[in-house]
């Protein structure tokens, strides 16, 4: 799609389980706003390419396979990752969480080990850190060998720095964005009925109006998908 890869598959969860048991590997939550970032940022473009799963998490890419042929339903990640956050509790993962605020990971760690039992957290790191910690800090995630690790960076730093350090690791390896943030109580997801209109997008400008002008990578998406026909 607009040259960027991604997956046409009926269950992504599935296609998660199936990868975890081939060994692991990288997964990628691609929307129309990170498609047209990777056509400008040759790094990224890189990352999403060499992942082993890309799923259809925004809208406007279910639309955009939709106009060549492929009906898929929309797979928002947050969901797929909590999925994967519940199926790990219960069968014995060891799950590492990385980025956000340090209040927003504090008050993670806090609201899922409640609300998610059995979740096993064997390494947890905030994302503002000293930039002569990181090394030092990845090694000793590298070191726990975790099942699970959930990155919400932003993007494009969680999928270039998933590209990097996942490799020869077992577990999945998945860009979450903004998930930490709702998970801890921070932020809120839109409602539903946003959701089946399919303009979530609108509830993030609403709430962060400072993400307009990312906001306008949409309708050159749109414009790009409709000149390729």
């Amino acid at each position: 799609m607009l040259g960027v890869p991604v997956a046409v598959c009926a269950n992504v969860f599935a296609a998660a389980l199936e990868l975890k048991q081939r060994g692991g590997g990288q997964i990628v939550t691609l929307n129309a706003e990170m498609t047209m970032a990777a056509r400008a940022n040759p790094g990224l473009g890189a990352a999403i390419a060499a992942a082993d799963l890309v799923i259809p998490d925004g809208a406007g890419v279910v639309w955009a396979l939709a106009r060549q042929g492929y009906r898929v339903r929309r797979s928002p990640g947050i969901e797929l990752a909590r999925a994967l956050l519940e199926y790990g509790a219960r069968h014995g993962w060891r799950v590492a969480l990385v980025g956000a605020s340090p209040e927003v990971m504090a008050g993670l760690r806090e609201r899922l080990g409640a609300e998610i039992p059995g979740l096993n957290l064997v390494f947890t790191l905030h994302g503002y850190q000293d930039p002569a910690l990181w090394p030092a800090l990845e090694a000793e995630l590298c070191g726990q060998r975790p099942d699970l690790v959930l990155a919400a960076l932003g993007v494009p730093r969680q999928e270039t720095w998933i590209q990097r350090l996942h490799q020869g690791q077992p577990g999945l390896w998945m860009g979450v964005g903004g998930s930490f943030d709702v998970w801890a109580g921070t932020k809120q997801r839109a409602p539903a009925w946003m959701g089946r209109l399919q303009i979530e997008w609108l509830y993030r400008l609403i709430q962060e109006p400072s993400r307009w002008r990312r906001m306008l990578a949409l309708p050159a998406f749109a414009w790009q998908v409709l000149r390729r026909g």
